[in-house]
């Protein structure tokens, strides 16, 4: 277990006893020196369920991306605790993050010798990997001679190769155009239901997604987790049961996106009238 904290270790708050994939409990961050201090987070507590796919959605500058650090371990919380049972989560950013000297296999075979997978087995791994990912013949491939998804893909196939059961995205798809994007979210559930459904000893894969989209967070997520603007609190949840696979432009994805953007426009305008 991967445990980040500053407090006395957590309890289980009502509601949420058994298993998780990852437990933030009654966090807070502030930066900056002692009587200047900017608060970003406050008090914030989620449960992920082993296999669960949870967007935190909010405007920029709530917190987001601060919140998928801690949980990464890249930094501590000022306040609270951050358990992650199965181990250091695998981390995808917006930005691919790819090494330009390393070939799309090579990429993914760092990861998989950074797990002390034998040297005779990464190639064998990688290629399923990329294959997983839709990418198969690209190994060779060097990375300017792929397109911003196809990057994107591989750096999806090298999170992977760290065989966490928790995966961290900070708006992976948001420098993407809609088209491509949109693929990727299939490509993404794709993936995730996949692992799911494997049976593999390893476990579930969980997803925790960072973005500012309430479209994409809708398209996605099982649960979609509001943020409050800075600091940011959890203002409102909303269990998606929308059957997958679904689409951008269903009308039930319409229609909860629609609900979930004024509650969006509501902590916004609250923010802009401190």
């Amino acid at each position: 277990m991967t445990t980040s904290t500053l407090s006395e270790p957590a309890t289980a708050e009502p509601g949420t006893t058994g298993p998780y994939a990852a437990r933030i409990h009654h966090v807070s961050k502030s930066f900056g020196r002692p009587g200047a201090q900017q608060h970003v987070l406050d008090d914030i507590s989620i449960d992920v369920a082993p296999g669960e796919f949870v967007c935190l959605l909010g405007a920029s500058g709530c917190g987001k991306s601060t919140l998928l650090g801690l949980v990464a371990g890249l930094d501590k919380p000022s306040a609270g605790t951050i358990e992650t049972p199965g181990g250091r989560p695998a981390l995808m950013f917006q930005e691919h993050a790819l090494f330009p000297w390393l070939t799309a296999g090579r990429n993914i075979e760092l990861a998989l010798r950074l797990r002390g997978v034998p040297r005779a087995e990464r190639r064998t791994e990688a290629e399923r990997l990329l294959e997983l990912v839709r990418l198969k013949g690209a190994y060779g491939k060097r990375v300017h001679e792929l397109s911003g998804g196809m990057r994107q893909r591989v750096a999806m196939a090298r999170a992977l190769a760290q065989d966490s059961q928790l995966l961290l995205m900070d708006e992976p798809f948001a420098a993407l155009d809609a088209i491509t994007r949109d693929v990727l979210h299939d490509e993404l559930t794709r993936i995730w239901q996949t692992q799911n459904n494997s049976g593999s000893a390893a476990g579930n894969l969980s997803v925790l997604f960072v973005t500012h989209n309430v479209r994409e967070a809708v398209r996605l997520a099982e649960r979609v987790v509001l943020l409050s603007s800075r600091p940011g609190r959890v203002a409102r949840e909303w269990q998606v049961d929308i059957p997958q696979p679904r689409r951008i432009e269903d009308a039930a994805v319409a229609d909860l996106s629609i609900e979930i953007t004024e509650q969006l426009r509501g902590e916004i305008r609250r923010h802009g009238q401190h």
